[in-house]
């Protein structure tokens, strides 16, 4: 799988720009600001529909304009399908595949496939339980995308259900009658997506745990040769022994009744998978608060290269991989080694400030990017 031909129409910083992309290696090089990394995220955008950079729409549009448009031809083996997303702030998204609407924008998930690795990654290591979770989630709807609906509703349920605890709470300090028989079918609601977001997650850690281990092995290898495995472990809001999404739904109500009265209480859902959290641990140690600060950066380059493999793994095809301005970060050892570890992909993109950074084997295809100008070198 890869882009062949990127188009953007008042995104970021581009009124308009058009680039057509090879196959292997192609680096975006210029100094900061100058608009390089806003390429490729567009790319991770169509991807996924969500920014490694940002967490609202808002940002991507550029200054002054309605709406900003992101169109990529996207080759996978002998099939070519155009891509089309309108981002518009405060109303719904629009796509398009091959010119013909989508029901939903959300349907775009998953046709495009992203692997990207920035400096923001620190924060998979270093950074809160949501860091962690967002990850699983952008990884589980590639593989799986109808979850971006479940996911999306179960968000939906949440918010409800936090407005009515809160009704309730209010309720007390006014003397006001909060109805709350409501509350057990948003409970019910909540355990059922719920059950389904936790299964699919324990099982999409189950599957990334060897490429995990073997991916920090291999990173790890040349900054420590005497370097200690890594393992990921889920730790739910509430424990179930079956781990399908029916009993997890069955251990998600029990913990529901069994805090009922300190949700009342703080007017907040606290059972579910919100509030669950990925531990990554280095030998016997959390790798959180523990890692140094080279194996915090072998360790979200492992995660994000144990997601390329098991994407790679699930069919056969690539996805595309983007690497946004790490190697600035990396001593010249993990450079060349990432290059070797990636340099067989189907198409990677790379960006970065200085040209001299990026590794003989990935500067490929080089563009220069100077005032939202792109020029092939």
């Amino acid at each position: 799988m890869r882009v062949a031909r990127l188009s953007l129409h008042d995104f970021r910083s581009y009124p308009e720009v058009e680039i057509v992309l090879e196959p292997g290696p192609s680096a975006f090089v210029g100094a900061n600001g100058q608009g390089k990394t806003n390429l490729v995220e567009a790319i991770d955008y169509l991807s996924r529909l969500d920014s490694h950079r940002v967490s609202s729409d808002t940002p991507l549009v550029r200054a002054g304009a309605e709406r900003a448009v992101v169109r990529a031809e996207v080759v996978r083996g002998d099939r070519t399908a155009l891509l089309e997303l309108e981002i518009t702030p405060g109303r719904a998204n629009r796509a398009r595949v091959n010119r013909a609407a989508l029901p939903r924008a959300r349907d775009l998930v998953g046709v495009l496939r992203t692997v990207t690795f920035s400096p923001e990654d620190l924060a998979l290591v270093k950074g809160d339980p949501s860091d962690r979770r967002r990850f699983l989630d952008g990884l589980l709807v590639l593989r799986t995308p109808r979850l971006a609906g479940v996911k999306a509703d179960y968000e939906r349920v949440l918010r409800q259900r936090n407005t009515l605890l809160k009704s309730a709470r209010s309720g007390r300090y006014t003397n006001r009658q909060v109805d709350l028989s409501t509350l057990d079918i948003w409970d019910d609601k909540l355990a059922t997506l719920g059950g389904e977001i936790v299964a699919a997650r324990i099982a999409l850690l189950h599957d990334l745990a060897p490429f995990l281990v073997e991916s920090y092995r291999t990173v790890a290898t040349r900054a420590a040769p005497d370097r200690r495995d890594v393992t990921a472990t889920y730790r739910g809001s509430v424990v179930s022994d079956d781990e399908s999404p029916a009993g997890v739904r069955e251990a998600l109500l029990a913990g529901i009744e069994e805090r009922r009265r300190d949700e009342l209480d703080r007017a907040v859902t606290l059972v579910g998978p919100h509030r669950d959290e990925v531990e990554l641990v280095i030998g016997d140690l959390p790798a959180k608060g523990y890692a140094s600060h080279g194996e915090s950066w072998s360790l979200a380059l492992a995660l994000r290269l144990a997601s390329f493999t098991l994407l790679r793994d699930d069919d056969g095809d690539d996805p595309v991989l983007i690497l946004d301005d790490v190697f600035a970060e990396l001593d010249e050892g993990r450079r060349e080694q990432l290059a070797e570890l990636v340099g067989d992909a189907e198409q990677v993109l790379v960006t970065a400030a200085v040209a001299d950074d990026v590794p003989a084997a990935l500067a490929g295809h080089r563009f220069d990017v100077h005032a939202g100008k792109v020029t092939e070198a």
